[in-house]
């Protein structure tokens, strides 16, 4: 072991290869320990200090405390309310009215709001936040700014007749202003939802069109990879075919710096903010009950049109401020930054740190331009403290060879969490070699649908290799198998036991209830089911492996795709890979497995034989696809999540248009592939295959 350094011990192992590549290492391998001076300032020490002293409770290590939080829902979360002191202008009557799912009641009475817990941490002389873009050195926005044009924002907005429970969008880039847009619609109770500029028109109004907003925040366009895409004419479409649209605000983002002036019918954003400024003590914000929806996320739309997810103030507040806390171990002043939309959850998540008084470091532009590890550049730039990575950005860095602590001066960075896909061994393990060998890795993971993680980092916990560190306090995370039994060290299905404040309130909509319902509760009644599969061992760690509607089932033995990708992505040729299992008519069964490879690289009989020797090596034989195809691109979301559900129905015959909407897909050539292989292969029954 490695001289205790100040974050923690980090373990010792084989380092980088020559070339910059993952190192070689064991699922399970101990990584990193927590050093004494960590543990003690750890927040979660807090609060079990506090708890000790404050309710007389005394847990002895990170186990106790979990179970705790998931027996005791009303000492938990009543002890979160009065640690974080959450404003409310009224008491509510009891922690939890209604214990049932769907339709737990939290703090019923209770009325607060979400922004107003966000002004609180107002400081003059700091920064709200920093927003760098893509030729631009970052610029921080003090807290005098910021809080003052949420404030006077707001107070337009009621001016143009926007109340409690109207709702207002935004097709905007992750820039400053679409923060303040949504800190000022949620101060006066309105509701928010957002969405890419990168996004086509049509997926936008499949959005959007569900909520009828009454005033849409848009932008002119946005910066990527070097070039300007106007989206001036998009904005328009959308605004025309919004029913009920009452005011339109337009966001300049000009390519030549040049505004152009307001269209019939539109303002724009210095114009509306061109107002006296609003003091502080002077601001009333709309205090709602605790679950007066907050804002809108939709689910990827890959089927139909997305699902409208509704989350509430106060269990996103309080939610927020757990995770933020324990699970990320941020605190005042401390700089989180994390590659992202406004149409992906983790913008909302990253805005959200703004609840504890750190300072996020917003990006808007493409985060391999001009140069594949742009993102380091800026955290060293920004000072970061805490930065999200995906794994296919691990993967990335790793193929080209880049060693971010060599070549930034990484100093600041404490934290790095992994998310958005299943994490390797070999993914974690890149961090410390190529890194800072004293990270803590906080690797989580959890969804759109609640805003935040089931499983993720602990502080005051070890790091293992491929691992999720546990369960997060007050989530009832378990591994069901099919007959609805909890196992341990076994693969099943991930379900939650127990209710959390920030599960949605409803899909918006007229028959909301029942679709929330259909969608979490019908394979378990009272049980969420979120369609992982998901494991915990015999000490809390936690690994998630994929969509469990994906399902590879092979003589009757379960295969989680995220072993498959594990092996097949780690190749230099491959920049991409997708698997899926087709049930055909008389009981056959085929499983292709589709790889994008990299630029002048050929699917030939080598390639072809190396990925099956690895898969049998490292797995087993049934891990062994029928067929390899090589495809320009493989299908994701715009935020990297593998489309395996839609491509399934693609190949049984589905059309492309009603299995994935193109808008919410990143390369939509990959959908056109997967159509064209179904139509001309030869390799399975497809005119006899059911969908």
């Amino acid at each position: 072991m490695a001289v205790e350094a100040a974050g923690g011990s980090p373990a010792t192992g084989p380092g980088p290869g020559a070339t910059g590549g993952p190192a070689v290492v064991a699922e399970g391998e101990l990584l990193w320990t927590p050093g004494a001076r960590w543990v003690a300032e750890a927040n979660v020490t807090r609060f079990a200090d506090w708890l000790s002293r404050e309710r007389g409770l005394r847990f002895h290590g990170y186990d106790a405390l979990w179970h705790w939080s998931v027996t005791d829902l009303e000492g938990f979360w009543g002890a979160l309310w009065d640690y974080f002191d959450v404003r409310s202008t009224a008491p509510y009557s009891a922690v939890l009215g209604d214990r049932d799912m769907p339709g737990a009641r939290w703090f019923p009475g209770a009325r607060l709001n979400y922004a107003e817990h966000v002004l609180r941490h107002e400081r003059p002389g700091a920064d709200a936040l920093v927003f760098c873009s893509e030729g631009a050195a970052p610029a921080g926005m003090p807290w005098e700014d910021f809080a003052g044009q949420v404030r006077v924002l707001a107070t337009r907005l009621r001016a143009l007749g926007v109340r409690a429970g109207d709702r207002v969008c935004g097709y905007l880039p992750n820039v400053p202003q679409a923060a303040v847009a949504m800190l000022a619609t949620t101060a006066i109770g309105a509701v928010w939802a957002s969405a890419s500029p990168d996004f086509g028109s049509r997926g936008v109004v499949d959005r959007f069109g569900q909520l009828r907003p009454k005033v849409l925040f848009c932008a002119d366009g946005y910066r990527y990879g070097g070039r300007f895409f106007d989206r001036r004419r998009e904005a328009r479409d959308i605004a025309q075919a919004l029913p009920g649209l009452e005011h339109v605000i337009r966001v300049p983002c000009p390519a030549d710096g040049d505004i152009p002036p307001a269209s019939e019918g539109e303002s724009l954003w210095d114009e509306v903010l061109d107002h006296p400024p609003v003091p502080a003590e002077h601001f009333v914000f709309e205090h709602v009950p605790f679950d007066h929806p907050l804002w809108v996320l939709f689910s990827s739309g890959t089927t139909g049109l997305p699902k409208a997810i509704v989350h509430g103030h106060g269990g996103i507040l309080l939610e927020q401020l757990k995770l933020q806390t324990f699970h990320m171990d941020l605190r005042g002043g401390d700089r989180p930054m994390f590659f992202t939309t406004t149409g992906w959850m983790m913008w909302n998540f990253l805005i959200s740190s703004l609840l504890v008084g750190a300072c996020p470091v917003l990006y808007d532009g493409n985060p391999a331009h001009p140069e594949p590890d742009v993102l380091w550049r800026i955290a060293q730039d920004t000072r970061a403290t805490f930065f999200g990575a995906s794994p296919a950005y691990v993967d990335l860095m790793a193929k080209a060879g880049i060693v971010p602590g060599e070549r930034y001066d990484l100093s600041a960075l404490r934290t790095v969490m992994p998310a958005g896909s299943p994490v390797s061994p070999q993914c974690t393990a890149w961090f410390y070699d190529h890194v800072k060998p004293d990270l803590w890795i906080a690797t989580g993971s959890g969804g759109t649908d609640c805003c935040t993680g089931f499983v993720g980092g602990v502080p005051t916990l070890p790091v293992y290799a491929g691992e999720i560190q546990a369960r997060s306090l007050g989530v009832a995370a378990h591994a069901y198998d099919e007959q609805g039994r909890r196992v341990v060290d076994e693969v099943g299905e991930l379900v939650i036991t127990e209710p959390l404040p920030s599960m949605p309130v409803t899909f918006w909509g007229p028959d909301g209830d029942e679709r929330y319902r259909r969608t979490y509760f019908e394979d378990f009644p009272g049980v969420w089911r979120h369609g992982d599969f998901f494991k915990v061992n015999s000490r809390g760690g936690c690994f998630v492996l994929g969509r469990s509607d994906a399902t590879l089932n092979r003589q009757g033995v379960r295969i989680g795709t995220a072993e498959i990708y594990r092996v097949v992505e780690a190749l230099d040729e491959v920049t991409g890979a997708l698997v899926v299992s087709l049930d055909l008519p008389e009981e056959h069964f085929f499983m292709p497995l589709f790889v994008a490879l990299g630029e002048g690289v050929t699917l030939d009989a080598g390639l072809e034989r190396t990925i099956r020797d690895r898969l049998r090596r490292e797995y087993s034989p049934r891990h062994v696809p029928d067929r390899i195809i090589q495809v320009p691109a493989v299908p994701t979301t715009l935020t990297g999540k593998k489309l395996e559900v839609p491509a399934r129905r693609i190949l049984l015959g589905t059309p492309v248009e009603q299995a994935a909407d193109r808008s919410a897909v990143a390369d939509p050539r990959a959908l056109d592939a997967l159509a064209h292989y179904a139509r001309t292969q030869r390799d399975y029954p497809l005119a006899t295959a059911s969908v």
